[in-house]
């Protein structure tokens, strides 16, 4: 059967064109073996850091990649819509070719990924509210002004850059069994998926998308790209609606299955990668390791090492706060408590005598003294409180009902 046009534009020699292209430019990243990962899946597991990355994601790669390919056709600028990786990625590479960069990006997108951008030296537009939009915005602005359109990963060109990470996995992983990758567009798994198994077919490539916006499986059924409705994910970087016809092509062929997971799932991966491995990543980027704690990926090859790829590690320092916070009271390290008190003086310093007989750490008290139905002559207060854990919350609790605290509600 003949090759058909996808796989005419993106083979094992394209991929090495092209990460010949980024030479200089983009890091071979990391390897980082996570016994916690290994012992809990009974199979040997390791991270491919692309978190560590400069620009702190893959997309370089793709950038790079497409800035060599265009040459002097680049000479009016480039154009890029994109959540905040492809515009970092791409203004990056303008600014080491000294070519002219416009990026488009949602309204809400991250405010760090918009600052990055910014600071790269690309002029900025937000607007509409997902990648879809902002990629259209960005085809306009090319149109318009003769400038370079640079797709986020419907593009051979950019697809063959990130297999840059498949060509890395070969030579540093001999046992190379399975790969688990984060799916937006399709542009990363297209790359590693070709690369790797061009090569080694038995190794299994599987994709993992945000259970709030996965099109791809509805969009393989179908045989076209199908759209979905929402893209409100903490994976924002892989909230893509609609996947390209070039991805989707190269995907049905190549990839090996595809898994979804929920938000709390990707939440509790961006605190574990924190906490055991002390790692940075964005919740695209840990999508993977989300999948193989809530058990969603198939079972592992007998043998050999499972890669999570990290895509990316372009999170802002509150939305982790939020992530991080969110954890500590789930795995009641952080007890909320909501209680009656009688309205007089003394009383409150009585009850935080009660939680100091604890060892506990008391972090906030607020009054609240309005939405609640209470006595004329009562206050509620609300308490966060730092424990040990589940058996610490559990006695604080009991001491302060023991106080004759007898209504404390614990809010999560």
């Amino acid at each position: 059967m003949p090759a058909s046009a996808a796989q005419r534009l993106v083979n094992a020699a394209s991929i090495r064109s092209a990460a010949r292209a980024g030479a200089g430019v983009v890091r071979e990243t990391p390897i980082i073996t996570t016994r916690t990962l290994s012992e809990f899946s009974g199979t040997h597991i390791v991270l491919k850091a692309e978190n560590l990355q400069g620009t702190g994601s893959f997309k370089l790669r793709g950038a790079m990649a497409k800035l060599a390919a265009l040459g002097e056709a680049s000479g009016r600028g480039v154009v890029c819509g994109s959540a905040g990786n492809h515009a970092q990625a791409v203004a990056y590479a303008a600014r080491s070719r000294g070519v002219a960069c416009e990026v488009f990006m949602p309204e809400a997108a991250p405010i760090a990924k918009a600052d990055a951008v910014q600071a790269l030296g690309a002029t900025l537009h937000l607007g509409g509210r997902s990648v879809d939009d902002a990629v259209a915005a960005a085809k306009e602005r090319a149109a318009a002004a003769g400038m370079q359109f640079i797709h986020p990963f419907d593009d051979p060109d950019v697809i063959c850059g990130q297999g840059g990470v498949g060509l890395e996995l070969l030579r540093q992983v001999p046992d190379l069994a399975r790969i688990v990758v984060p799916v937006g567009g399709g542009g990363l798994i297209s790359g590693i998926a070709v690369a790797v198994r061009s090569q080694r077919p038995e190794v299994e490539v599987v994709g993992v998308q945000a259970e709030a916006c996965a099109p791809v499986a509805g969009s393989l059924r179908a045989g076209r790209p199908v759209a979905v409705d929402s893209a409100r994910t903490i994976a924002d970087g892989i909230a893509v609606k609609r996947p390209g016809e070039l991805t989707l092509e190269l995907i049905d062929h190549w990839a090996s299955e595809l898994v979804v997971v929920g938000e709390d799932q990707v939440a509790e991966a961006m605190v574990f990668l924190m906490e055991r491995a002390k790692l940075v990543v964005e919740g695209a980027g840990a999508v993977g390791v989300a999948a193989l704690l809530a058990g969603r990926l198939p079972a592992a090859p007998a043998g050999g090492t499972t890669v999570l790829v990290l895509s990316g590690g372009n999170v802002g320092a509150g939305l982790l706060a939020e992530v991080a916070r969110r954890h500590e009271t789930q795995a009641r390290r952080r007890l909320v408590l909501r209680l009656r008190i009688p309205d007089l003086p003394g009383r409150l310093a009585e009850l935080l005598a009660v939680i100091g007989t604890t060892g506990a750490n008391l972090l906030d008290v607020q009054h609240i003294r309005e939405g609640l139905d209470l006595h004329i002559q009562e206050t509620a207060v609300q308490l966060v409180i730092e424990t040990r854990g589940p058996e610490h919350a559990a006695a604080v609790r009991a001491a302060i009902e023991a106080g004759g605290y007898h209504e404390a509600t614990e809010i999560r």
